[in-house]
Order: structure tokens, then C-alpha cells, then sequence
């Protein structure tokens, strides 16, 4: 427990609780604060960035990054199917569009969990300062997200803490971490006073923050919505980026600098990629309506038996064509989901039912009027972004055909190309939801590529300025010391 902070009256599972609430214990050992001697040097100009990422999940954060140039050493990922996801596009030597991993030779590759990669590999991390300039990471978010349940006690939710540790092992020129909007609201802050506590409790963003600042990163997080960046999807998330702090004194704004080129790098990106300011629906996954050229039986290894997928014919509109560069093969993860026809009837009537608003959640009526007691359902509309992806393949009805979206229409939604491959079951349910992360969770969890492009493109043009800035300061002091002595 933080020293100062009372939680007398507290038992139990309650006082475990106030812990998460609370700020880092920084008088534990290894929290000491970095100096800036301790810095390793950036690579000259004409040499790529390297990253790892931390809870790398399918890999949509490194794809990304990939996609800006910059070329990855190592990803951290415990579950086994997301893992054989990132592997098979980033590992595995496929002819694909991007560098793969530079994998080091110590580790070795298979799924990790955080915490072992830094209890077993203390000193191979250490020896890495210096040739990796880019820590990435998007630490679980099911404690802190608004989509489901907040549960202030998810170990989960610490997670970060591991990422604060890697970074001090590590020592990055920078920093970027994606999450949920939710990781800046604090648990219980409306009553901090009433559970007896001195102060008001901290998000996990502030403790993020506080904790980053410690040991020399100075850390900005902003709400992003993909959307802008060349992704048919309405997804607000959390950036956050971090730069060494005797960089990030030479910017002007310091790390905030990081948000200004994001803008810019948004703006390049579009004009790059000749993509407009928004992506409807219909732009990103008409091609892979099942009345262009029906279905036929699907043969996923990773697939029972007796379903159908879509029979994919070609893309048909810019950003399909810009999705299916690179692809040479056969578009995996097209299964359709297996309705009864019951539920495709009711799926039907939602489409062509006027009152029933599309790209919006379904309200209480709605819901009541269909028999439906989810409560999460998002009737797509074909000239607008999609809504958010998510882990559960039923949160979205497609806005033309009586279904569920796909693993690969969903995957379409996240700018994931189509030479992308996924790996693993399809889905899963009940209490298994919490222990495997099948393809629609992959999905539903990754960061968007071409969001990602861009803030690799952002942090490469921040870390650029910095090293101009603070050679042209030290070429003037230099100078300064010149002229004194003369």
C-alpha cells in the first residue's frame, strides 16, 4: 500500500481492491529514476528504427509499424492462437509486403507471457538498449473498458506495470501504447471520499503516466478515432506516446510535438494510399457479398466440418484494390456463420425496418420489439464507417445481407490487408472467453493497421526532429565555447 494513504476500516478483498486505485510504489527496488547518460544513442538517419511490441496480440500494432518503415526485433504475446496469427504473417519467412522480425536468438518463438520474458531474460533484455528505439504495447483492457463490465480487482489491469518495467529494462528512445478510452477514468473517482481514501484515486493512465515519468519518459495520451486515418471503422482509442525526456526538451511542446505530426502524418498518409477523408462500409467489403458469387464449402483446417464461406471473386472499389495488394492466394477466414432461419428472418426485417436507425447501438424498443436481449447491437449502415469491432462476432449485422459479419469482413473493417492469415478457431464461448483468443478476438482486440502506419510514420518524424534540434543546440554551445575561449 502507498505510504500516506489510510485504508483503515478496509478487509479483505476490499483493502486488495484499493490497491489498484492507488499510484506505483516506487520505493520498491529497480524503480530508481534513469539519467540521461543512460540513454543509448538513436541509429543514423540512414538506418531503419527498430520496435518490439509488448502484448502484441494478431500483430496489428507491428504490421502497422512494419508498414511505416520501421522493422521489428521481437513481440510478446502469451496466447497461443494470436500468437501463430503474428507469426505466420511476420515470422515465418511468407513472401509478404513488410520486413519480418529480427528475432534474437535467446528468445525463443513461441507465446509469452510478459512476466516471464522478464524474469527469464533480465540480462538479454538489458543488452538490448540501443537497438530497440520503439516500445509498442496495448497491455488487456477488459477492467477498464466501458464495452463490458469494469472490475476494478482484473489482474489484468496492472498489466501496464509490466510494460513500465520492460521499458526500464529496454530503455526506448520512445514509446506508444494503445487502449481503450475507459484507461482515463478512474475507478470509483465520484467516491473516493466515502470509501475513506485521502485523495482522489488515479486512472490507469495517470499511474501509466506517473510511472513512465519516473523513470524519464515524458507522456502524452490523446483519443484518437481511426476513422480518420484511412479505416472504415468508428474506433476512438487511446494513443499514448512517450519520448526520453532530454529529447523531448528540445521540442517545442515536448511530447504533445508527437500529436501535431500524427495530424500530419494522417494527412500524408490519405494522400499516399489515395484514400478520402472517410471510408463507408459498403467502399470496404461490397466485394464480399455472397451475391456476387455465391459460397461454397469451407475447408479451414481450423473449421468443423459443414460450414459455408463466401465465394470471393475480386475486389471492386479503390480500397478493395488497395486491401488485396500483395495478395497472391486464396482470401482465408470468409466463413459464414451458420443462422437458422428464424434468426436470418429476424435479421431481415431489422435491415428493412425504417424506424430501426443503422450504425447505432439498437435501443431498448427496438431490441424489445425483435425479442433480442443483447444489448450490444450495432445494425451496420452501408454509407457510413462501420461501428466499432469487437471481440464478439454477433455485436454487428451486416447492412445488406440477414448475417453476422465474417473474421475477414471484420478484418477488413480494421485495415487489416488480405494477404494477412489468421490462425486458430473461429470463436469461442461460455467460460472459455477469458482463456483463448480466436480469430474474431484477434480481431476485435488488434489495433488497426493503418492507424498504427501512421503514428509509426508520427514517432519516426518526432524522433527525427528531436536528434536535428539537439545537434543544432549542441553545435551552439560548441560554438559559444569556442568564441569564449578565443
Amino acid at each position: 500500500m502507498e505510504k500516506g494513504i489510510p485504508y483503515e476500516g478496509f478487509t479483505g478483498s476490499s483493502k486488495e481492491q484499493l490497491q489498484t486505485l492507488l499510484p506505483f510504489n516506487f520505493d520498491e527496488p529497480g524503480q530508481e529514476p534513469m539519467k540521461t547518460q543512460d540513454f543509448p544513442p538513436l541509429p543514423a538517419s540512414d538506418q531503419p528504427l527498430m520496435f518490439a511490441d509488448l502484448f502484441a496480440g494478431c500483430g496489428g500494432l507491428s504490421l502497422g509499424l512494419s508498414l511505416s518503415g520501421m522493422n521489428g526485433v521481437f513481440a510478446i504475446e502469451r496466447d497461443k492462437m494470436a500468437f501463430s496469427t503474428l507469426s505466420a504473417n511476420l515470422l515465418e519467412g511468407r513472401k509478404v509486403p513488410v520486413n519480418q522480425f529480427s528475432w534474437p536468438s535467446w528468445l525463443e518463438k513461441k507465446a509469452w507471457a510478459i512476466d516471464e520474458v522478464l524474469e527469464q531474460h533480465p540480462n538479454e533484455l538489458t543488452q538490448l538498449k540501443g537497438k530497440v528505439h520503439v516500445l509498442a504495447g496495448g497491455p488487456p483492457c477488459p477492467g477498464f473498458s466501458f464495452a463490458g463490465k469494469r472490475n476494478e480487482s482484473d489482474p489484468r489491469n496492472k498489466l501496464f506495470e509490466k510494460y513500465v518495467e520492460m521499458v526500464q529494462s529496454i530503455r526506448p528512445s520512445a514509446l506508444v501504447l494503445e487502449n481503450v478510452p475507459g484507461m482515463k477514468v478512474a475507478h470509483a473517482a465520484k467516491k473516493w471520499k466515502q470509501l475513506g481514501l485521502s485523495i482522489k484515486p488515479q486512472s490507469y493512465y495517470e499511474k501509466l503516466v506517473e510511472g513512465l515519468d519516473r523513470i524519464g519518459y515524458e507522456v502524452l495520451g490523446k483519443i484518437v478515432d481511426s476513422s480518420r486515418f484511412g479505416v472504415p471503422q468508428k474506433r476512438p482509442r487511446l494513443i499514448v506516446i512517450g519520448l526520453r525526456k532530454d529529447l523531448a526538451q528540445h521540442l517545442e511542446g515536448g511530447v504533445a510535438r508527437a500529436f501535431e505530426l500524427l495530424e500530419k502524418a494522417r494527412l500524408m498518409q490519405l494522400h499516399e494510399l489515395g484514400l478520402p477523408e472517410v471510408i463507408h462500409a459498403v467502399d470496404a467489403i461490397s466485394d464480399m457479398e455472397t451475391g456476387h458469387g455465391g459460397t461454397r464449402p469451407c475447408n479451414d483446417p481450423d473449421s468443423p466440418k459443414r460450414f459455408e464461406e463466401i465465394a470471393y471473386t475480386g475486389p471492386r472499389t479503390a480500397f478493395q484494390r488497395l486491401m488485396h495488394r500483395g495478395c497472391d492466394g486464396i482470401i482465408d477466414s470468409l466463413r459464414l456463420a451458420r443462422h437458422k432461419p428464424e434468426i436470418k428472418a429476424r435479421f431481415q426485417a431489422i435491415i428493412d425496418d425504417p424506424n430501426c436507425a443503422k450504425g447505432v447501438r439498437m435501443n431498448a424498443e427496438i431490441r424489445q420489439a425483435y425479442g433480442l436481449k443483447k444489448h450490444r447491437i450495432y445494425p451496420m449502415q452501408a454509407s457510413a464507417p462501420a461501428p466499432t469491432i469487437t471481440t464478439l462476432p454477433d455485436d454487428v449485422l451486416h447492412y445488406k445481407e440477414p448475417r453476422i459479419l465474417t473474421v475477414r469482413e471484420s478484418a477488413r473493417l480494421q485495415s487489416f490487408p488480405d494477404w494477412f492469415q489468421f490462425r486458430g478457431k473461429f470463436t469461442t464461448g461460455g467460460s472459455q472467453r477469458t482463456k483463448e483468443c480466436p480469430r474474431y478476438t484477434q480481431v476485435g482486440n488488434a489495433v488497426p493497421p493503418y492507424l498504427a502506419r501512421a503514428i509509426g510514420m508520427a514517432i519516426k518524424a518526432m524522433l527525427d526532429e528531436a536528434v536535428m534540434l539537439a545537434n543544432q543546440q549542441a553545435e551552439r554551445e560548441l560554438e559559444e565555447k569556442m568564441i569564449a575561449i578565443a
